[in-house]
Formats: structure tokens, sequence, C-alpha cells
């Protein structure tokens, strides 16, 4: 159920990078969380040097020209250590599977109700039943 939107600098990452940074998302959620591999849902947005604004120190880290932004929607009924599993998990595999430093990676969890959800044909499939997973 998360929702991905990975907002990174344009022309800084290969087709297949960015196949990767999705792979890498949807892959925190199976190891961090125990979500089913097919609840993906990811977007990949580039941004130009004069749409994406970065801090490269802020909170003493060292961010590169590889910096980028994570929002995730997540079910609002995720305790914060589900939390903590997944943005440890999204900081990870991004490392190893794309080479992005820990550092370059701002995530912002988005809590939603699972009813504010649609999977498809206008029905709200988790507004009457308890989360799964």
């Amino acid at each position: 159920m998360p929702v991905f939107h990975a907002h990174i600098p344009a022309g800084r990452f290969s087709k297949d990078q960015k196949k990767a940074i999705g792979n890498s998302l949807n892959r925190s959620l199976v190891e961090g969380l125990g979500i089913p591999p097919g609840d993906r849902f990811i977007m990949i947005s580039e941004h130009g040097e004069d749409e994406l604004f970065i801090d490269p120190t802020f909170m003493e880290m060292s961010r590169t020209a590889d910096a980028m932004i994570v929002t995730v929607l997540i079910g609002a009924h995720r305790p914060l250590d589900d939390k903590q599993k997944l943005l440890a998990a999204i900081t990870r595999l991004l490392h190893e599977n794309v080479g992005i430093s820990p550092d370059d990676v701002f995530i912002a969890l988005v809590p939603v109700p699972n009813e504010n959800f649609s999977f498809g044909r206008g029905v709200a499939q988790l507004a009457e039943v308890s989360p799964r997973w």
C-alpha cells in the first residue's frame, strides 16, 4: 500500500539506475515491513537544478549532487518501529543497489488513513478491513 515518490536530480541517474531505485524502494517494503512484492506503486521524477533544493550539510550530513527526496504515503496504522525499519531499509538498499550515499537520501513518511487508498475501480478496498501487513 505505501506509495513512493522519489524526487531525483535530472541527468544524474541512468535508466538502469532509475529502475534499480524503484526496485530498491519496493524491496524495502518486503524486507522492512513484510509487504508482498506486488504492492508496487512508485513514481520517480527528475528535477533540474532550479527545481530541487537540498541543503548539502543540514543535520550534519555530507550530501552530494545525487541527493534526493523520497516521500512515502504509508498507512497511518504503522507504529514507530515499522517506520524505523522502513527508513533503514530504504537507505540501505539504495546504497547497496545504486551506490547512493545514505547522506543523500532524505525521506518523508506521510501517514494516510487506510480508507483513503483505492487500488482501482474507485473502491476503498481497505476501508472496512484490518491491515493485513
